[in-house]
């Protein structure tokens, strides 16, 4: 599936597509080059789920957590870009910060991918003529709820 995202709103309104959809265990891996937009993505995601304010990209720190209230259900924002080996990714205890919770994955490749996973939904983010596409790829848990 592929989704135009032309401008922020459009970005915003599918983040906010997202977030609807969003179940504990879920992944949301957003892939693409420097600057394709997976931080605006992610960003609406967050917001989509109750989080007012500014929301930190996790580029330093690998991981950022969020939990109830602040969001409908609790979240753990990683970016990956870093991680030189996906073993790294273990070693920051990545499987304990995900237990019952959505991860919101950038860079998902330099952690060793999700895409295996049935609760994953892929997302590449491009640069088009009209702003940005979104090719989306669902897991099997997607099937039949997909943004």
């Amino acid at each position: 599936m592929i989704v135009g995202l032309p401008d922020l709103a459009a970005t915003q309104a599918f983040g906010a597509r997202i977030a609807a959809r969003l179940r504990p265990g879920d992944v949301v891996a957003l892939s693409g080059g420097l600057g394709a937009g997976k931080t605006t993505l992610a960003r609406a995601v967050i917001a989509a789920l109750g989080h007012q304010g500014e929301v930190p990209s996790p580029s330093f720190a690998i991981i950022e957590t969020y939990d109830p209230p602040q969001l409908r259900l609790p979240l753990v924002h990683a970016d990956f870009y870093r991680l030189n080996d996906p073993a790294e990714a273990e070693e920051l205890g990545l499987d304990d910060y995900r237990d019952g919770a959505v991860l919101l994955a950038e860079w998902p490749e330099h952690a060793g991918g999700f895409a295996h996973e049935p609760g994953c939904l892929s997302i590449r983010l491009e640069s088009a003529e009209s702003g940005r596409i979104a090719i989306v790829e669902p897991g099997l848990d997607w099937l039949g709820r997909l943004p």
